[in-house]
């Protein structure tokens, strides 16, 4: 897994996170993902505004 600030870099107080995650099926990818998540909506200082999910395979 890999995390990074991917945008608003320039706003006070906001950070856009990027995830990446490579598993061997999907439901594994959606664990991993889930867990960020929760990770994150766990935190007092954290306000999660938004989050979208893109899954790629090695068919697309």
């Amino acid at each position: 897994m890999a995390a990074a600030e991917v945008g608003d870099q320039d706003l006070h107080r906001r950070a856009q996170i990027g995830v990446a995650t490579v598993a061997g099926d999907a439901g594994q990818v959606t664990d991993v993902l889930d867990a960020c998540e929760r990770l994150l909506a766990e935190r007092p200082e954290v306000t999660l505004l938004s989050a979208h999910r893109q899954l790629v395979s090695d068919t697309d």
